[in-house]
């Protein structure tokens, strides 16, 4: 979901709150005459060098309003989808918190918990809303209501060693199908080389598996045809086609030994020890398999290869249909007008600019990515930008109910604890009791 930036278990200190700017030395009169405002920004960033680059951006905000200190609070992955539903009532909400979009913030907007942006947006003429591409800006609007802040754009494709595939005699521009890709899968194990690098033990990244063969095998009509549970829904023959051929995967055995139990950081790990030949990962993959390897580099940047999910032979999905994040940062009932007008300075195209150089994101402020140096960021940027069909996370799209069945069915399938058809039945039921 991106998404699902990195991911790890919840562990018992769920805040640690970072203070960015310090207060300026006013004397007694100016401090009372002066009230500071706290902005309470809420994410789930882990990557020092991101978290740097965000700090000196709120310095310098902070040095131009020096009445105004913006805090990061941060809660881990899984412990900040857990506890944010109850954050959002309390008097502890932060005034802007890092979102998914999707079904997800719908609901949230749904509880009456999220501050409706619409008018902020079209003031002076629209400007601020003109700022950001417009795939960004429409998948945080719900009927005609914005209630996030585009942030970044990303698109899920494989990541490989190239010197693995090399020694397994392996061309990367050679794997156009999904048939093709199960040959890989083959040649890797052959040559005694793990394959992929697989997370089951948060469930859903294995989700972008039985995602994206939805998507080639059923193509936008049939997927927007079972989220509206429209027709056949989700036991669509194309649907349960996906499940088959997942399952078809998962027999060839081509993760790590305990992968059903492997977090998203250690699955990194594995992939940036060289201890596997592929990973399906975000469009940030290089700098997180570096941070989450054991000697803290993992593979060099030379050494990592990207190639996009191949299509299903007869389908019609095509290899530019792209799944990925669109995130945002929802903005709560209690944020001020300054926590609003500092989301505007963080995610202006100069300072969204700054950030795709650093290599962080694929920036949804329009222009900022010419800022991208990192190739294989560029080469997602480009996939983005050439994208016929571009797919928010199932998980995030279908809201939390059904979104958690797709991740549970998709690790069942996978390892062979569920048929195709019974996975599909159970997505179905849970799309019917909304």
């Amino acid at each position: 979901m991106t998404h699902h930036q990195e991911k790890a278990r919840p562990r018992a200190e769920l805040f640690a709150c970072l203070t960015i700017a310090t207060s300026l030395a006013f004397g007694a009169f100016a401090t009372a005459a002066r009230a500071e405002t706290v902005v309470k920004w809420m994410h789930v960033e882990t990557v020092p060098s991101n978290l740097k680059v965000w700090e000196e951006i709120a310095a310098a905000y902070h040095a131009a309003h020096p009445d105004v200190r913006v805090e990061l609070q941060f809660l881990e992955n899984e412990a900040f989808k857990a506890k944010l539903p109850t954050l959002l009532q309390s008097d502890a909400a932060p005034d802007f918190f890092y979102s998914w979009g999707g079904g997800v913030l719908r609901q949230q907007s749904q509880t009456g918990a999220l501050q409706d942006l619409s008018s902020a947006m079209k003031a002076d003429g629209g400007t601020w809303a003109k700022s950001y591409k417009p795939a960004a800006l429409d998948g945080l609007t719900f009927d005609g209501k914005t209630y996030a802040v585009p942030y970044r754009m990303g698109t899920v494709a494989f990541f490989y060693n190239k010197q693995l595939f090399q020694k397994a005699g392996i061309k990367a521009e050679d794997i156009k199908t999904w048939n093709d890709f199960l040959k890989t899968v083959k040649t890797l194990k052959d040559a005694g080389i793990t394959p992929i690098a697989g997370g089951g033990g948060e469930k859903w990244p294995l989700h972008f598996y039985w995602s994206y063969l939805v998507m080639r095998n059923g193509g936008q009509a049939v997927f927007d045809k079972a989220k509206k549970n429209e027709g056949d829904g989700f036991l669509d023959p194309a649907i349960i086609k996906a499940g088959e051929q997942l399952a078809e995967l998962g027999k060839l055995q081509p993760f790590q030994g305990g992968y059903l139990g492997a977090t998203w950081p250690q699955t990194l790990g594995v992939f940036g020890d060289g201890k596997a030949a592929i990973l399906l990962g975000f469009e940030n993959t290089e700098a997180n398999q570096a941070k989450n390897a054991g000697d803290g580099k993992g593979l060099a940047a030379d050494n990592i290869g990207r190639f996009p999910f191949p299509v299903v032979e007869g389908g019609p999905g095509k290899v530019t249909d792209t799944l990925g994040g669109l995130n945002g940062w929802a903005v709560t009932k209690k944020a001020s007008p300054a926590a609003i007008d500092f989301l505007k300075y963080l995610t202006s195209p100069e300072q969204e600019r700054k950030m795709a150089a650093a290599g962080m994101i694929i920036p949804a402020a329009l222009g900022a990515e010419d800022g991208l140096k990192n190739p294989l960021m560029r080469q997602a940027a480009d996939q983005l930008a050439g994208s016929t069909w571009h797919q928010n996370f199932f998980d995030q799209d279908l809201g939390p109910s059904v979104g958690r069945v797709v991740n549970d069915v998709s690790v069942e399938i996978l390892s062979g604890q569920m048929s195709a058809k019974d996975g599909a039945q159970m997505i179905q039921d849970a799309r019917a009791l909304e």
